[in-house]
């Protein structure tokens, strides 16, 4: 009997357990599965910053997770981990009880490291976040108490960022929400990051993503400034510093805001960062093509815990985005080779990292695809338009219902992915 343990009930770590569970029960035998999370409900993060505008509650896009999976005969835990004795194959919970696994899978996500820029993020700091659903609910009430006396907003992703996508997005509900409030003429918007240049998102650009987003950026008046370091953020105000190519500093300018969002750079949990030869020295993951640690065969990971090197040197640091298509290719494979493993087989499979994301734009969005995610690429293509929230707003649908049942629903998803023409650029 195997036992396997995932670690996270994430958009990696549910379709981890349901997967592997289904791949068990085809092997026969008492094998089993637990699920362990620091929380007991499943968050669909892309939906974040619509909960930050008040178009999402946090119960539109979380649910109670212990249920679904003892449904299908999965254990859960919502303890969290604390520790991760790698060497005898146990966690130590956060409660001090032991957890012995013989294959575990680590899909945590990131930990949040607002720390890394004095007057970060939402705890003591003066910026919001909406990496987490908490976050977003948090930015929504301060977000209508500005709407009653509006001001400059700043919205954007710090150095050493890996998820620029959701940046944008935000920028472009905000600046939404405010036209349907009637209110935009009042708030100047500037936008900051740590890309060379707009539309890079972490990937070296997708198709004409820069002159997309740099008209779409005029259009709606918000100004930017980009290979931007955030020094420090202080109540009302941010120091940035700006670099030229060879990463200089060049001018420094300190922006006033009465509202900010900024996305702050992501780095390993401490369970799995504190574990000795797991991870590299931002506590992401180390795994080979198999998801597999090359230190401990029976550790497999999957999702944004999984260090990926920068597509190219930037003049400020930019980390590489994890999207929800990636991730799950990540997950399928591992499933697959855990199960070679049990049979006494070599694992074989390879997840397929090409990513496809829908940006929503408040009244329009943007889609890209880049296969593979890494270039040089077979396929890149962007398309602009209404359809893409439409698009977004459907996906949303299918994937919590997917969470729930662990049913990919496969006519479903073939609708999805011909709307964005997957099929025909396969």
């Amino acid at each position: 009997m195997a036992h396997v343990v995932v670690i996270g009930a994430g958009i990696g770590g549910l379709p981890a357990a349901y997967e592997m569970k289904e791949a068990l029960n085809d092997l026969g035998g008492k094998h089993e599965v637990t699920v362990v999370s620091s929380v007991d409900y499943f968050q669909f993060v892309p939906s974040n910053p619509w909960v930050a505008v008040g178009w999402r509650t946090k119960e539109d896009i979380c649910f109670q997770v212990g249920p679904y999976l003892n449904k299908k005969g999965i254990n859960f835990l919502s303890t969290g981990v604390k520790e991760i004795h790698a060497k005898e194959n146990r966690l130590t919970l956060s409660n001090g009880q032991d957890l012995d696994y013989d294959y575990l899978i680590i899909a945590t996500g990131p930990r949040l490291a607002f720390e890394l820029v004095e007057g970060l993020g939402p705890h003591g700091g003066h910026t919001h976040s909406i990496c987490h659903v908490d976050h977003a609910v948090t930015a929504w009430h301060a977000f209508e108490t500005f709407c009653r006396n509006p001001g400059p907003i700043v919205v954007g992703a710090v150095q050493g960022a890996s998820c620029f996508g959701p940046a944008y997005e935000f920028a472009m509900i905000l600046d939404t929400e405010l036209r349907r409030r009637k209110i935009r003429d009042k708030v100047p918007m500037t936008f900051v990051t740590a890309e060379p240049y707009i539309g890079h998102l972490g990937l070296g650009g997708v198709g004409d993503s820069r002159g997309m987003l740099e008209s779409e950026m005029r259009q709606r008046h918000i100004k930017w400034h980009t290979s931007a370091k955030t020094l420090k953020v202080e109540d009302g105000k941010m120091q940035i510093e700006l670099c030229n190519d060879k990463g200089e500093a060049i001018d420094q300018k300190t922006l006033e805001f009465k509202f900010s969002m900024m996305l702050p750079a992501f780095r390993g949990v401490p369970a799995v960062a504190n574990t000795e030869g797991l991870c590299n020295p931002l506590g992401f993951t180390l795994a080979n093509e198999h998801q597999q640690s090359p230190a401990y065969k029976n550790i497999y990971s999957a999702g944004v815990c999984v260090a990926i090197p920068p597509v190219e040197a930037t003049p400020v640091p930019c980390g590489t985005p994890k999207t929800g298509y990636m991730i799950e290719s990540m997950v399928t494979a591992a499933i697959h080779n855990i199960v070679h493993d049990i049979k006494g087989e070599a694992p074989e499979k390879v997840g397929s990292w090409n990513a496809i994301c829908l940006a929503d734009m408040g009244d329009t969005g943007a889609a890209f695809v880049a296969i593979p995610q890494i270039p040089p690429r077979n396929v890149q293509w962007m398309r602009k338009g209404k359809w893409v929230h439409t698009a977004k707003v459907m996906f949303e649908k299918y994937f919590m219902r997917k969470m729930k049942t662990g049913v990919s629903e496969p006519f479903y998803e073939k609708a999805f992915l011909k709307t964005l023409g997957i099929e025909r650029l396969k």
